[in-house]
């Protein structure tokens, strides 16, 4: 490099030189950027955790004032058609003064169906304290009511949209049976359990669990208003090679709010029904105790320990070292 006043040459860049500062600076965001996203996904998984414990402190806050836990979801029952009615508001939306949330609790009439047109503002509030930061749950899912079936591998649906809901990562635990009725634990259609009838004790009863959208080849949604009257979500067998390949089953809309830990599927299993827990904090989901702690239990834990962790008043005696 030469300057007009003589030739002298100015320090600078050769191209040699600037290609190789490239290929370092490459190797070196190679090298920090995987640790850049676990920490990122480090401080994911704190998050989701303190939101689990937000949601803990609000169900005390709850029992200590009603000496119960609020109801799974309220529904009535027409017995001529076999089927709920509704309201269908769940156990989250009568925690949300306790998450700093009156405004919008005090939009909710429960006397009333919650897929009126008169809540969908209400519905479609997407609340920080029920998402994961690390999974792509939706912002709003519709739900819906009609049949599913599979063919040639493709899975085709004729469905009837009855309204949208906003998404959310956290159910409350049914037991071991389908989500609706009677569930053995803490969370039912009008369950009204107080501390006192989870005789197992507290700090070895689930009472809330992840679910990640991906559960179930992505059908794996939730909200945390309720269980919309009449709606459906459908479990197909996304496998190939599993026995049950082909076959599409009818889940209750209770699924939408409550989990179950039955099928034989452990915690974090992304082939388990999309009633089930699934997280995106590798093999295994976060759940909440009702004494309020959070623990992450994976998915290669004993699955009757699993299962026994989900019931309130079966007897099991399992010790703290067991999971």
């Amino acid at each position: 490099m030469t300057t007009p006043q003589g030739g002298r040459r100015l320090p600078g860049f050769t191209l040699i030189e600037l290609l190789v500062v490239i290929a370092i600076i490459g190797v070196l965001v190679g090298l920090t950027l995987p640790a850049l996203q676990s920490a990122r996904e480090s401080a994911r998984r704190t998050q989701c955790q303190n939101n689990l414990k937000q949601i803990g402190l609000a169900l005390h806050g709850y029992h200590d004032r009603n000496g119960v836990l609020p109801p799974g979801y309220l529904s009535e029952w027409d017995w001529l058609r076999r089927r709920e009615t509704g309201p269908g508001w769940g156990w989250a939306s009568r925690i949300l003064p306790d998450l700093e949330q009156q405004a919008l609790y005090d939009r909710i009439r429960f006397e009333e169906p919650m897929h009126s047109p008169a809540f969908d503002t209400v519905r479609l509030a997407r609340l920080a304290v029920f998402i994961c930061p690390s999974d792509d749950m939706p912002r709003t899912w519709t739900a819906k009511n009609g049949s599913v079936w599979m063919q040639g591998g493709a899975i085709f649906s004729a469905e009837d949209p009855i309204c949208d809901v906003a998404g959310a990562n956290y159910v409350g635990v049914f037991g071991i049976g389908e989500p609706g009725v009677d569930g053995e634990g803490v969370f039912f259609r009008d369950s009204a359990i107080g501390f006192r009838d989870i005789t197992d004790g507290l700090t070895h009863t689930t009472c809330v669990g992840e679910r990640s959208v991906r559960l179930n080849a992505g059908r794996g949604h939730a909200t945390w208003s309720g269980a919309v009257p009449g709606a459906q979500l459908w479990s197909c067998a996304p496998d190939p090679f599993d026995p049950d390949a082909g076959v599409c089953r009818r889940e209750d809309g209770s699924g939408m709010i409550l989990g179950h830990t039955g099928e034989g599927f452990g915690p974090g299993d992304p082939m388990g029904d999309v009633n089930q827990f699934l997280s995106r904090h590798g093999r295994g989901a976060f759940f909440l105790f009702c004494d309020g702690h959070v623990r992450f239990l994976k998915q290669s834990m004993d699955y009757r320990i699993y299962k026994a962790l989900s019931t309130r008043a079966t007897g099991e005696v399992i010790s703290d070292d067991a999971f």
